[in-house]
Formats: C-alpha cells, sequence, structure tokens
C-alpha cells in the first residue's frame, strides 16, 4: 500500500531500509523466492486462496488453500498468515455475502477454525482472524466485527489462531477502541492500523493513536503493529507518522 510507483520487490527493499518489517496480502501473486532474496523480514501473509468458513465447498478450498499457505510461507518465513470470515474478491468484496448467521454457522465456523488451527500448530505457525467493517469496506461479510472475531478465536482456544485486531475497520464497524483493545489483549496476534476517514497513516484522521499505543504499553503488548493505509502523499512521511504515533 505504499510506495505504490516502485515495482513490487522494490517496495519491500525499500520498507526494510527504512527498518520495517513487511505484510503481502495475496501471496499467489508475488515472486516469493525473489522477495526472500531482498533480505526483508516478513511479518505476515494472507493464508488462503479461496473458501470460507461455512459451506462445504468453501470448507474444503480454505483447508486445502491454508495448507498450501503454510508451505509458501516457509520461503519467506512468514509467521503469520491472515485470514477473513469469508473469501474476498479482487475488490475485497464477500465471494458469498451473509447478512445474518444463525447459532449453527457460528458452531461451524468455530469448527473450521479449530481445523485450521491444527494446520498452524503441526506448521509452527500462527493464523490471525481479522475483523472488517461492513459500512464502507466489506459488506456482507459474515464474522466480521471485531467482537465477532474474538468469540471465535476464545472459542477455538488455540495458540495457532489469533486475533488481528484492525482498529481501523473496528473505528468505522464499533468504536470505542481502548476499551476494545483492553478487551481483546488476551486474543491478539497483530494490531493493524490506518486513520479514519481515509486509511491513510496516522494523524490524518479522527483516531488518536499515541493514546492507544500508550494503553498498548501498559498492558504490556510487545506484539507487532502494522500499518495497513495509503500514504496521504509520501510514503517516507507516512512511515515517519505511523513510527512517531508508536515510539513511546
Amino acid at each position: 500500500m505504499l510506495f505504490l510507483e516502485l515495482p513490487f520487490e522494490e517496495r519491500v527493499r525499500r520498507i526494510h531500509d527504512r527498518g520495517f518489517e513487511v505484510e503481502i496480502w495475496d501471496w499467489s501473486t508475488k515472486d516469493l523466492p525473489a522477495l526472500a532474496k531482498t533480505g526483508a523480514t516478513f511479518s505476515s501473509m494472507t493464508g488462503y486462496l479461496r473458501g470460507d468458513l461455512l459451506t462445504d465447498d468453501g470448507i474444503a478450498d480454505l483447508l486445502a488453500t491454508a495448507a498450501e499457505s503454510l508451505q509458501q510461507a516457509e520461503i519467506i518465513d512468514a509467521p503469520r498468515l491472515n485470514l477473513h470470515g469469508t473469501g474476498l474478491d479482487g475488490d475485497g468484496q464477500a465471494i458469498i455475502p451473509k447478512e445474518a448467521v444463525s447459532g449453527a454457522d457460528w458452531l461451524r465456523a468455530a469448527d473450521t477454525l479449530s481445523r485450521v488451527a491444527e494446520l498452524g500448530e503441526t506448521a509452527g505457525r500462527v493464523f490471525t482472524l481479522e475483523n472488517l467493517n461492513l459500512p464502507v469496506d466489506h459488506p456482507g461479510v459474515p464474522f466480521a466485527l471485531a467482537a465477532d472475531t474474538i468469540a471465535l478465536v476464545e472459542a477455538v482456544d488455540s495458540p495457532a489462531l489469533r486475533l488481528n485486531l484492525d482498529l481501523y475497520h473496528a473505528q468505522i464497524g464499533e468504536g470505542n477502541l481502548i476499551e476494545l483493545v483492553r478487551r481483546a489483549f488476551g486474543s491478539i496476534g497483530e494490531i493493524q492500523v490506518a486513520d479514519v476517514p481515509g486509511r491513510q497513516e496516522p494523524g490524518t484522521g479522527e483516531i488518536r493513536y499515541e493514546a492507544i499505543a500508550a494503553e498498548l504499553t501498559r498492558l504490556g503488548y510487545d506484539g507487532v503493529v502494522g500499518l495497513e493505509g495509503w500514504a496521504s502523499g509520501d510514503s517516507d512521511v507516512a512511515l515517519d507518522s505511523f513510527r512517531a504515533a508508536f515510539a513511546g
């Protein structure tokens, strides 16, 4: 999402040269051996190519492509692999929209995620379940709210399934971010940030990320915080603003 004027491998090098780890989305469109040669440290990548948590075919696809993703993660040594409540298309839209989920749906989703977690445990890697927002970016995605993803991660109760707490999405969908961080803290595998509105670097919108950073410090969080946002202008300046927000 940064240095978009550059070829992808050069983007990775620029971010690495600035002292940051790198996250990628769909690994199937990347030359992973070439990325490994950049010397960058990779924090996360997409953990599936197709599938969902609820349908027979979707579950089979999710498990198969999650296993394939684990093999590919070895190439760049990505420790975390990201999941969503359903498969998303190239525009981030739900492949199978579902406005409401039943009790049976919750049980099936938890069972599917337990099977995904077993794959992660065997491979020594962690899957993270990301919350999304419904009003702006991802309408119709089941289990999208942070409250939903927390409930599923807690139900599975495996060290190989954690929460990717995306605070940009949470601000749009739920708000009350510091209380949310406190509630989710025991389940967090990663935190992602961008400001609202616009999905750009901290300091461009309404979220006071310095206060959230202070709360994370108070809680003793020592995990990854990832900038999943667009640069409002120059990408180096965006990285400076991101670093400044979490420098404490």
